[in-house]
């Protein structure tokens, strides 16, 4: 009677999971030991995966340990990694597990690039291994009875779960096997089962008959409840059904049994008699109608005695009322079963193996935070190098320091030699020259990796919408120019970075022309350099002077200032502060983070003293540089003034300029070649990304157009077929009258053929019987069956009357298998014992023809669907 209901377990398509993982490990964290650790953890995570679902299963606890293992992992790579279609994109392919397929094609399956899919197919073939394994226990022993109790109520919740999450995991119509109303109904049959396992637990260690009763009852409420749920649909294989059926009657019969015992025991006999025939209906319809599935011969057997015997005690000692079955008071319930919750982790041997990888919220909070930090150094150190390229440029346009160090009017001034020899020592003109060569190299580079990625792109949208605008509505996948907007977008951004870069390096290009010469001059010897500038009449008056000695201190005071700026953003580069740890444990207190806070309080405390250091030292050369250009005033209004002078002086300046345009053109021409190979690595990045994304489609769209071909094939060609003219007229010549659906074909693949209608006996005439009985042996007597099998005048209408009213096919079959099949004797020469073997079935005796006569039968009687056999009577 124990025939408990197992689930199919669904197929998975191979997936190599390593691969997509280890790029965006190696994109996403810095190379290292950690990098090669996730990178191993990601191959043991695909070896994980064949383990679970790429090869067959035994009902074992073991192969179960093993597929929850895996369930586990899944969720808990879920926040660490952002399996969508266009990041981390892994498309999973499960098949239905009750669509048997089709002769032209396979079995329905969903291909969807999402890890909760992936979670929710998993977590279906735990229940329904779950429910295999239940299956399989021996229910003879406590311990077969709790094993098979646990597995079927972690069943049911697994089913629950998948019922409650499935449609928010797939944002898609699902499978028909994972479907809301198709795994509640598979929740509720665990439930039954696991309440059934108890029933039969109770009954094994003799518990009181009003506890077994309630048992059975509540184990029947739970099988009629899922068989009302899955009646009137065709999502479970159909032998689930009767077994729902029988299961119900089986239980609710059990539960009358137990109760009349109780009732017996309560001196109710007449209710104990009522019961138990309530019992044996129920159990004989199970035996009428579902005896092929679950065989009750012995609880029918128990049933009938207690029945007899409660009858036999009644009729002759009690003579108690049997009430009516709808007086009967009705049983309690109790339900010892519930759906085990699913929380991870399921398996106990679980260990993650991206333990040490920091989860994806907490990775987007330490890139946003990076960002942040980022602005704040560039923004502190973009305001001191802005504020000493001004008090250069004051200085430049004063001819200080040069011009208290030119006394004697016809020597080089000694900052300007050591800005020449700073401008050597950095290669001169030629670095300015090669590095101002590199860039248009550069970005021609990157421009292609970007055009290319793009062009991956567009190509990829143009076959979907080719392929979208001829199956219309069939093709049924995220439009690519909406999957791609993402993309779109940082492909724009890159665009116009490099726009703004091209830009820049134009402006970079004239500034270097302007200053070329000037510059090339700083680069020559001393004697050369000092050819070049005019001499005038020296200023010896000056020397010793306290206003040249007030501009030396305020220099001096400048350059300080300028020091402590370089160590200063030195500084400022180098603070490092790892945010992982804080970020994580917000993450663990409040399970979520909020970024812009933690990082707002924490750059205040690490950058605070720095940013405070940054405003200090521009007030401090902005108060400098007022006092400089007052004491210049001074040192003007002393300073003899003269055409050479003034010439000498103006060429001083230039030459201090074109150091200080030297230093920053290097500096940007250095920044710009930098920030083009840096920008290289990220397009190459996203030139992968793209291409991951593109090859990724190209896969799903393979596998959709396979499904599409064989969802094709399988569609009938034509509405029906129409039938030849001989299968549409009667055989009394007259046609049918007209209908609005086609008449089926006689015999068709997948009915069951039916033998043809016995045609009646032939009638026979005196003359004929005259004939043929005074005919010699050894004659023919073919010729005289032909009068004989004519119908008598009177028997031509009803004969027509009775054919058939469609075309039946050949009356006598020809092939072996076909009811009624008698296999026709080849043709024979003489046999003089073929006479009186007439009571073969149709089996025709030798025709011999006379000289002339055309070989095939004589024409067939009008109004007689079948042709006539010869008879001959028995000599």
């Amino acid at each position: 009677m124990t025939n408990f209901i197992s689930v199919q377990l669904k197929k998975a398509s191979e997936v190599d999971l390593a691969k997509p993982l280890c790029k965006f490990i190696q994109q996403s964290y810095p190379g290292g030991d950690a990098q090669a650790e996730h990178c191993r953890a990601a191959e043991e995570l695909s070896k994980l995966r064949k383990s679970a679902l790429g090869r067959p299963l035994d009902k074992h606890e073991s192969a179960l340990e093993t597929v929850l293992r895996y369930y586990d992992q899944l969720c808990a790579i879920e926040p660490k990694f952002p399996f969508s279609e266009n990041q981390v994109c892994v498309t999973f392919t499960w098949k239905d597990a009750f669509d048997k397929g089709s002769l032209f094609g396979g079995s329905a399956k969903l291909a969807l690039a999402s890890l909760g899919y992936e979670k929710t197919c998993v977590l279906f073939n735990c229940g329904a291994l779950a429910s295999q394994i239940a299956a399989e226990q021996n229910l003879d022993n406590d311990e077969g009875l709790k094993a098979a109790a646990k597995h079927y109520q972690f069943a049911s919740g697994a089913f629950q779960h998948i019922k409650d999450t499935v449609l928010s995991a797939l944002n898609r119509e699902p499978t028909v096997d994972i479907s809301p109303d198709t795994v509640g109904t598979l929740s509720l049959i665990m439930l039954a089962q696991a309440q059934e396992v108890f029933f039969l637990k109770a009954t094994r260690d003799k518990m009181k008959d009003g506890i077994i009763a309630k048992l059975a009852n509540q184990a029947a409420d739970y099988y009629g409840d899922a068989y009302k749920q899955c009646q009137y649909k065709d999502t479970l294989p159909k032998e689930v059904f009767p077994v729902l059926a029988a299961k119900h009657c089986i239980m609710q019969a059990n539960a009358e049994y137990h109760q009349s015992i109780l009732a017996k025991q309560q001196k109710k006999f007449g209710e104990e008699i009522g019961r138990l025939q309530h019992a044996a209906d129920l159990v004989k319809t199970v035996a009428s109608r579902y005896d092929e599935y679950i065989n009750v011969k012995d609880l029918v057997d128990k049933i009938n005695r207690a029945l007899t015997a409660a009858k036999k005690d009644n009729d002759f000692i009690y003579h108690d009322r049997v009430p009516d079955l709808k007086d009967l008071e009705s049983i309690g319930k109790a339900s010892l079963v519930k759906s085990t919750p699913v929380v991870v982790p399921l398996s106990q041997k679980f260990t993650d193996l991206f333990e040490k990888m920091v989860p994806l919220q907490v990775q987007q909070s330490v890139s946003v935070y990076n960002q942040r930090k980022a602005d704040l150094v560039n923004r502190s150190i973009a305001q001191m190098r802005e504020a000493t390229n001004l008090a250069n440029g004051v200085l430049a346009s004063l001819n200080l320091p040069a011009a208290i160090e030119d006394v004697s009017g016809d020597t080089v001034p000694q900052s300007i030699l050591n800005k020449s020899k700073s401008v050597i020592e950095q290669g001169g003109i030629q670095t300015v020259d090669q590095l101002i060569k590199d860039l248009p190299e550069l970005l021609q580079r990157n421009k292609e990796i970007l055009d290319e990625s793009l062009r991956l792109l567009d190509e990829e949208e143009t076959t979907d919408n080719d392929l979208r605008t001829k199956f219309k509505e069939r093709w049924q996948r995220t439009p690519s120019n909406e999957l791609y907007k993402p993309l779109r977008a940082e492909g724009a951004s890159y665009h116009n970075i490099l726009s703004k870069a091209v830009q820049a390096d134009g402006q970079v290009k004239e500034r270097y022309q302007a200053h070329r010469d000037t510059i090339a001059l700083l680069c020559k010897p001393e004697s050369e350099l000092n050819a070049a500038i005019p001499s005038a009449n020296p200023a010896k008056t000056l020397q010793g002077s306290e206003v040249v000695n007030v501009l030396k201190t305020l220099l001096a005071n400048l350059d300080e200032i300028k020091k402590e700026r370089e160590q200063l953003e030195n500084d400022l580069k180098s603070v490092n502060f790892d945010m992982t740890s804080k970020f994580l444990t917000a993450l663990a207190q409040d399970g979520a983070i909020n970024e812009e806070a933690i990082s707002v309080t924490e750059l205040d405390r690490i950058y605070g003293s720095y940013t405070q250091k940054v405003q200090e030292s521009l007030k401090k050369q902005e108060e400098l540089l007022k006092n400089i250009q007052n004491a210049h005033q001074d040192f003007s209004k002393m300073k003899q003034s003269n055409n050479e002078s003034n010439l000498r002086e103006e060429v001083l300046k230039n030459l201090a300029v074109a150091n200080d345009n030297f230093v920053e053109l290097v500096a940007n021409l250095k920044e710009g070649t930098k920030f083009y190979n840096e920008l290289t690595e990220i397009l190459l990045k996203f030139q992968n990304k793209c291409s991951d994304i593109v090859f990724a489609r190209k896969t799903e769209r393979d596998e959709l157009l396979k499904d599409l071909q064989q969802s094709i094939a399988r569609e009938p060609s034509a509405p029906s077929i129409p039938l030849p003219t001989y299968q549409t007229t009667s055989a009394g010549g007259s046609k049918p009258a007209a209908s609005s659906t086609p008449t089926p074909a006689p015999r068709t693949m997948g009915t069951k053929p039916q033998p043809p209608a016995r045609p009646p006996p032939p009638v026979i005439s005196a003359a004929s019987s005259s004939s043929s009985a005074s005919a010699p042996s050894g004659t023919a007597a073919a010729p005289a069956a032909a009068p004989a099998a004519a119908p008598a005048p009177g028997a031509s209408a009803p004969a027509a009357s009775t054919a058939p009213p469609q075309a039946q096919g050949p009356p006598y079959p020809t092939y072996p298998g076909y009811p009624g099949y008698c296999p026709m004797p080849m043709p024979l020469a003489y046999n003089s014992y073929m006479y009186g073997q007439y009571n073969l079935p149709y089996a025709p005796a030798p025709v011999f023809q006379n000289p002339g006569q055309a070989p095939y039968p004589a024409p067939q009687q009008p109004g007689y669907p079948f042709p006539q056999q010869p008879f001959y009577p028995q000599q």
